[in-house]
């Protein structure tokens, strides 16, 4: 299980644009990793600390095609045509759900905290993947370095409490309804539902960060999406390949 965490290494913006753009050329992980080592080693030392941060970046903006190809495959062609900078971040976010599910537990875990709470700190979320995970011997480490990260994205703020951050509630806005469409599609896959409710969809805990503004009118035309109407008004949504 501690295997399974994976995601183990603060991960920098900056890093996941270059991982992106680098992937967008080739896929030879070899020359992905050639090409990253230089960019990581302008803040990082170590030679071991640079190969595990690169292995996180190969896999999600590489490996992640292993789990769902469509999808990866449509976050490369999104990033090359980001209109905005806004837009990486979804793309970025949605991979790591993809290949990192204690990622997901992760941030779903922010998402329900933020509710109830003004501020969120590592403690906290320790606590609740002790919860559903029990206790394991990297788990503290990897909740660290995925708040770290989620700092550096914008996605946590910090506060005037030492590690205690702001969760950036619908801070993140797309910038056409495509964009969004994927990124549900990639929170469908990481979900252990396979249909939800529409409106049940839109406010995942997972989702915090994002804004999204696509109507159901319009996700039922997209590719990827199949909606049926139930009982009680419900519409519900499931990803297709």
């Amino acid at each position: 299980m501690d295997k399974g965490i994976g995601f183990n290494r603060n991960i920098k913006l900056e890093w996941l644009n270059a991982a992106a753009a680098f992937c967008a050329e080739t896929d030879d992980p070899a020359q992905i990793r050639a090409r990253l080592e230089p960019v990581l080693a302008q803040d990082r030392t170590g030679k071991e600390a640079i190969r595990k941060s690169i292995d996180i970046l190969i896999n999600i903006w590489l490996n992640s095609g292993d789990i769902a190809p469509g999808l990866r495959q449509q976050a490369v062609t999104f990033f090359q045509v980001a209109a905005a900078p806004d837009d990486r971040i979804w793309l970025h976010y949605g991979l790591t759900m993809l290949y990192y599910p204690f990622f997901h537990q992760c941030v779903a875990a922010i998402g329900q905290l933020g509710r109830y709470r003004d501020t969120v700190t590592n403690k906290m979320v320790l606590k609740r993947m002790v919860d559903e995970l029990g206790q394991l011997g990297s788990l503290e480490r990897s909740v660290q370095r995925i708040v770290s990260s989620l700092r550096d994205w914008g996605v946590l703020a910090p506060s005037d409490q030492r590690y205690a951050y702001w969760p950036q509630y619908q801070a993140f806005g797309a910038s056409g309804f495509d964009l969004e469409a994927w990124f549900l599609a990639c929170a469908l896959r990481t979900h252990p539902v396979e249909e939800l409710p529409f409106a049940d969809l839109l406010n995942l805990p997972a989702l915090f960060p994002f804004r999204f503004t696509v109507p159901l009118s319009d996700l039922r035309q997209l590719p990827g999406f199949e909606v049926q109407r139930q009982g009680m008004g419900l519409d519900m949504v499931r990803a297709v390949e």
